[in-house]
Order: C-alpha cells, then sequence, then structure tokens
C-alpha cells in the first residue's frame, strides 16, 4: 500500500483492475484505492504475471501492507478462490468504529498504567504466525521505533495477525511519557515528505504528568457525532504539529487598494474567459510566492539540527470539505505560474478536492501553505503549520475602511481603501519573528505597487 499523502496512513482496496495470471505490465494500472484524502488508480511497480492478490476489494490495510505479488510467470498461478487467505488461527483485523456515546472513565487517582497491549516484559508469547506478522514492519513504523530507541518486541502489535502499526508505537510513547521522565519522542514525517523530523540532541527537562482528560458524559438530549474519516484524520495531523512544532504568530493590516482596482477594472472580462471570479486569493498567493524568493527560509522543512531549504515553492491551499475535515492540494512549482496561472489551478484544485478527484500526485511535496477564510468575512486567523513546513500564511477578509493617504510631497488625507489582515504562524526553530515580520511587509508591498493587470 503506498503512501498516497503526507497524513494518510491507510487505504481501501476499492477495485482490482487485473486478475491472478494476467501478465501486468511497469506503470500498467493495478488496483483503485480511496483514502481519506483521494481515490485514485495505482500502477503496477513491475512488470510480469500477477501471482497472489493478499488484499481483496473493499478492505482496508495500513500503508506498507504487502498487497498482492508480481511474478516472472514461471509457477502456476494461485488459485482464484485462495487468492486472499488469512494467516492461519490469525483473527481479522478489528475494526474500529467511533463509539455512538462516549464512554464514561472516572479519572484515575495517579497517572494511567502503561495499557497491556504495549506493555513491555514478559508478556504472554505471541504464537509463531503473529510474531512473524508483528516483523512486517512499514518503513515508516520501523523508522519511528528506531528514532525513538523501541524494540519491536516491546510492541504488542494490533494489526492483522499482530502486525505492528504506527499507532501502536505511538501509544507506547505515550505511555511511557505518563509513567516515566518526559521525553521528547520522534515521530517521522509522512514517506514522500520533504524532510523527516527527528528528536531533538538534547532531551528536554522532565514535565509533570499530564492529569487525565475528564471524561466527557453525554447529557439527555446531547447529539453525540462520530468522526469521520477525514476528521479523525485531519485531528491527528493538527495535534502532532503542535506538539512538533514550537508555533509563533504574527499579523499585519494589509493594504489591497491597488488589487481592488484591478479587480473592478478586469473582473467582468476575467469571469467571461475563465467562467469563475477573480478573488483577492490569486493576488495573494502569487505575491506570497514571489517574496519568498525573497525570504527562502519559510519554504523549507526542518531536519534534526538543520534547515532544508527547497528550491521549488510547491504551494499548498487548504480547502474545506464541505465542513467535514481540510485537505490541502498543491500548485507544483509555483514560482513558473503567473497571476492568471495560479488563479486557473487553485480553481481547478479546489473543485476536484471537493468531488474527491485530486490524484496521488495533487497533494504531495507541498513546502508551503495558504488557508484562506476571507470569503467568511473573518477579521483574524491563527492557523496551525501543515508539517512539515515551517509556516502558513492567513488570508482573511478585506473590508472598506478609511486610512491615510501619503502624497508624493508629505501631505496627509483620509481616503477609504480596501484594507485587510495577513497572519503567519511560524515554526520558531526555523526563523524568527524579524524574518517573518519582514517577509510579510514584502507581500504587503508587492500586493499595494506590482502592476497587475500585466499578468492577466
Amino acid at each position: 500500500m503506498p503512501q498516497l499523502g503526507e497524513t494518510v496512513t491507510e487505504g481501501t482496496i476499492t477495485k482490482w483492475m487485473k486478475a491472478i495470471g494476467d501478465q501486468v505490465e511497469r506503470d500498467e494500472p493495478l488496483f483503485e484505492v480511496s483514502t481519506d484524502k483521494v481515490d485514485t488508480e495505482v500502477p503496477s511497480p513491475a512488470a510480469g504475471v500477477l501471482s497472489e492478490i493478499l488484499v481483496p476489494e473493499g478492505e482496508t490495510v495500513d500503508v506498507g501492507t504487502r498487497l498482492a505479488v508480481i511474478g516472472d510467470g514461471q509457477a502456476a498461478p494461485a488459485d482464484a478462490g485462495a487468492a486472499t487467505p488469512a494467516p492461519p488461527e490469525a483473527a481479522p483485523e478489528p475494526s474500529r468504529p467511533q463509539p455512538a456515546v462516549a464512554e464514561v472513565i472516572p479519572p484515575p487517582a495517579s497517572p494511567p498504567p502503561v495499557p497491556p497491549a504495549f506493555a513491555a516484559g514478559p508478556a504472554q508469547e505471541p504464537a509463531a504466525n503473529e510474531q512473524d506478522a508483528s516483523m512486517l514492519l512499514s518503513p515508516m513504523v520501523r523508522r519511528l521505533l528506531s528514532d525513538n530507541g523501541i524494540d519491536p518486541s516491546q510492541v504488542r502489535g494490533s494489526g492483522l495477525g499482530g502486525r505492528i502499526t504506527r499507532e501502536d508505537v505511538l501509544a507506547l510513547i505515550d505511555a511511557q511519557h505518563a509513567n516515566g521522565p518526559a521525553r521528547a519522542p520522534s515521530v517521522p514525517a509522512a514517506e514522500g515528505s520533504p524532510a523527516t523530523r527527528a528528536a531533538p540532541t538534547q532531551p528536554p527537562a522532565p514535565l509533570p504528568a499530564p492529569s487525565a482528560p475528564r471524561a466527557v458524559v453525554p447529557s439527555a438530549g446531547d447529539l453525540v457525532v462520530p468522526f469521520s474519516n477525514v476528521r479523525r484524520r485531519t485531528a491527528e495531523h493538527m495535534v502532532r504539529s503542535k506538539s512538533t512544532s514550537p508555533h509563533a504568530f504574527i499579523a499585519a493590516e494589509t493594504d489591497f487598494e491597488n488589487v481592488e482596482r484591478v479587480r473592478r477594472s478586469h473582473g467582468a472580462r476575467f469571469r467571461a474567459e475563465e467562467g469563475f471570479s477573480l478573488t483577492y486569493l490569486p493576488f495573494v498567493a502569487r505575491a506570497a510566492v514571489e517574496a519568498l524568493r525573497e525570504y527562502p527560509n519559510l519554504n523549507a522543512s526542518v531536519s534534526e539540527d538543520a534547515l532544508v531549504v527547497h528550491a521549488e515553492i510547491n504551494l499548498g491551499i487548504a480547502v474545506d470539505l464541505d465542513f467535514e475535515g481540510l485537505i490541502v492540494p498543491v500548485v507544483h512549482r509555483a514560482e513558473e505560474v503567473t497571476l492568471r496561472g495560479i488563479a486557473r489551478r487553485v480553481r481547478d484544485l479546489a473543485d476536484r478536492a471537493r468531488t474527491r478527484q485530486l490524484s496521488a500526485d495533487d497533494i504531495v511535496g507541498g513546502t508551503f501553505s495558504i488557508t484562506n477564510d476571507g470569503p467568511f468575512g473573518t477579521y483574524f486567523t491563527v492557523p496551525i503549520i501543515n508539517q512539515p513546513q515551517v509556516a502558513i500564511l492567513a488570508t482573511d477578509g478585506v473590508k472598506r475602511k478609511p486610512v491615510v493617504v501619503v502624497a508624493a510631497d508629505g501631505s496627509e488625507s483620509i481616503a477609504i481603501h480596501s484594507v485587510g489582515v495577513l497572519g503567519m504562524s511560524w515554526d520558531h526553530r526555523a526563523v524568527d519573528g524579524a524574518y517573518v515580520s519582514a517577509y510579510l511587509r514584502r507581500v504587503g508591498e508587492l500586493l499595494g505597487t506590482r502592476d497587475w493587470s500585466a499578468e492577466l
């Protein structure tokens, strides 16, 4: 199972394009997979004969799971009826539905003990087939174990046949944190990410164990809405980002009058030619990308004790999925695209995101992101960084308001301009406030002085 997005951890096989015994060419569509982010066809990584299908249609498995076997065609293909045998005597992977109501758990008087499923030591010896399955580690799980100094034998896997999943390792890390000296676990970035994060070289000072969260008891008439898969994955990614990066925030009021004049003079023609309105977002995106040329350390990722500054500017645009979650499709090599080109790409990505028609390539490789709450008339947005990036720019509502205008001779007057707030959350490991402030000032200068008509 490939990594189809930086925060995707599992996928569902929806269709096999080939049957057992069929000849398969390299890069020929082999199967369709559905994740909480995209539905896409996956090409074959090799040429040969499809000799085994290990995961049937409709089954959901973790990234890194072995799905099929492609051989050279010398051996007889496996019988189709036995194409998807479960490991002998292994219970099927338990489903993980969200509960209809919250379970009431009284808070313990002391820090919770290590859950038995993840306890180290002389636990019950797993069966041979379970032991074998648990050692089939995905690259992400293997790196997570290595970075945190955990022996695989310490972890009791909850996956199919006892296989160790990413969630199993994270649960053990959390349990160790609650029962001993605090440590800063290293959570690897997803495969395909621009950089991999590792634990700090110096361990932080021990922190007091957090008190157990108060259990939520629904009252009569309360509606309990279980998290959808996309809502759950979005939540996990946000929590992980806040625990990984020391977030800081700076905002600057920005004059959009130059942009507003261009929108008024070119808006009708643009809509007639493109089929959609010319909003403020393409202007902000274009100015943000142009300013990154001068402040490249914001187009970067943190890797151990170094900053990886990316050569390309791959611009992620956060898209709301009907209030059910977020996805951040990417405009690749945005530094090569004009204002009109960015407007087209952003519109296309947003439309396909909401209809689940994005490809895997559309959501990977982002190096800098923008979130746009402006259409809702917001004033001040403090976004969470999209890992493993180090910065995210927020653009809020633009409103008409009085401003002081300074003429060339130094005289001042009051005028009505379109004004909005641009804010940026950034990873304080990567840069400091002065750098971010200078970047926001440059974005504002570009919005206020650039000849945008030329790019339309």
